[in-house]
């Protein structure tokens, strides 16, 4: 084995290959961070908006429920979907890893 062969850089286009594909990760890892970030922003906006539609729609269940004598089945169940979701929320921030 020649010495040289050790020392030697990588040639020009070796080296630009290289540099644009650390730069096309980049990029792509900030393209994947926006369109993550965006995706996170727009559900915690709409939350307050699907907790009022969700409220109003056990009201009407309920209202319809009192008029026509039938028992209102979907709040109770959305209830109980809602309580073990809270529940899994909070076992979830219990159990997290701290990095």
């Amino acid at each position: 084995m020649h010495p040289y062969l050790i020392t030697a850089k990588p040639g020009r286009i070796r080296r630009t290959l290289a540099a644009a594909r650390t730069c096309a990760v980049r990029v792509l890892a900030l393209a994947v961070m926006t369109v993550l970030g965006a995706a996170v922003l727009l559900i915690r906006c709409a939350r307050p908006v699907i907790n009022y539609l969700a409220t109003r729609a056990a009201w009407l269940e309920l209202w319809a429920s009192q008029h026509t004598g039938l028992p209102p089945f979907g709040a109770a169940v959305g209830a109980g979907i809602t309580d073990e979701f809270v529940a899994e929320f909070h076992r979830a921030r219990r159990t997290a890893a701290s990095n």
